[in-house]
């Protein structure tokens, strides 16, 4: 479409300008170089040197030929290579484009005036480009970082709602195998708690499914907040011991949901990793400032001991809130977790 509506003005102005009637070669050069706007994405360096060095030609065997004004489209060129092409093809190109306008200084089809102007048109048109160049790439940068974020977020909920059921169920059935022989009822009971644990993570898992495929608010993700972390104490393994001090009611939902999630992952990892634990402390203070979340048991760290994706989410989970989280071998025994959230989370 283009390419016909250069095509056409230029017959227009043919009609139009007498001047132009005794020289039809003016016409078959607009004409004959409208098709390289086809290649300006593609090859546009091919479209810039096959426009220039034709015009070249023109105006070094042919000084007194005229340009016609539809030509104006040439400037389409020198934009289309500094938007789409490479850094080599640039270079090339402005070589040309230098070259064209000394072409034409030397066989005064040009002043030197003109041809300053005409540079100073074509340096415009290749800022242009430039810029137009530097904003879409810096809009996919930014995509790219907004499409990780939410990798990284889909990551921490899938760790933190699936992950943490998942591995309840992989203690309750190596407890259960473990005390069979003793406890005969005990394989049943494992069942049912694996049953339980089974369903609230196809429950959760469905949510995160809806939430995505829909497109629906986040808040109908799963939401928990601080009055859920006392159920904590409700699953197998060592005794949980929780104490909630200060007032609590009044924390904003982003904290007391993160607040519930750390809590969750510290006492997952107690239970999976610390050898003879027998209990998990759970204290949640807040004062005029902030909430402040400690976990340690009294178990024994096995070996040297690396952070897992647990605890990276936990971190993460605690800077995107404009708080602190730290993790690591308590100074007596076992494993102390530790977080700092303020009230007015960022």
């Amino acid at each position: 479409m283009l390419v016909g509506v250069i095509v056409v003005l230029a017959i227009v102005e043919y009609a139009l300008r007498p001047v132009l009637h005794a020289y039809p070669l003016a016409l078959a050069v607009t004409i004959g170089l409208a098709p390289t706007l086809l290649w300006r994405r593609q090859r546009p360096l091919v479209a810039l040197a096959v426009a220039f060095v034709v015009s070249g030609l023109v105006a070094g065997l042919a000084a007194d030929v005229p340009d016609t004004y539809v030509m104006v489209y040439v400037l389409m060129l020198p934009y289309a290579l500094f938007r789409w092409g490479s850094g080599r093809e640039m270079v090339a190109g402005i070589l040309l484009v230098a070259a064209n306008l000394a072409v034409s200084v030397a066989v005064d089809r040009l002043t030197l005036t003109d041809a300053v102007g005409g540079a100073a048109i074509l340096c415009a048109t290749i800022t242009l480009g430039a810029a137009q160049r530097f904003r879409i790439r810096a809009r996919s940068r930014e995509f790219e970082q907004v499409r990780l974020m939410e990798r990284e977020r889909l990551a921490r909920d899938l760790h933190d709602t699936v992950a943490h059921h998942f591995s309840a169920i992989a203690v309750r059935a190596q407890a259960g195998i473990a005390v069979a022989e003793v406890r005969p009822d005990a394989p049943l009971e494992a069942l049912r708690i694996i049953e339980t644990e089974a369903t609230r993570a196809l429950a959760e898992m469905r949510t995160i499914v809806r939430v995505l495929r829909r497109d629906e608010a986040a808040e109908l993700s799963p939401n928990p907040g601080i009055a859920d972390i006392p159920g904590l104490a409700d699953h197998p393994g060592p005794r949980v011991a929780i104490t909630m001090r200060g007032d609590l009611r009044e924390v904003p939902t982003p904290v007391g949901t993160a607040l519930y999630r750390l809590a969750q992952e510290s006492v997952t990892n107690a239970r999976r990793h610390a050898r003879h634990a027998s209990l998990i402390e759970v204290e949640v203070h807040a004062d005029d400032q902030a909430v402040r979340l400690k976990v340690r048991d009294d178990g024994e760290i096995a070996g040297t001991v690396s952070p897992g994706f647990g605890v990276l989410g936990m971190i993460e989970r605690a800077e995107l809130l404009g708080g602190e989280c730290q993790a690591g071998p308590d100074e007596h025994r076992g494993w102390l977790v530790t977080a700092v959230l303020p009230w007015r989370a960022r």
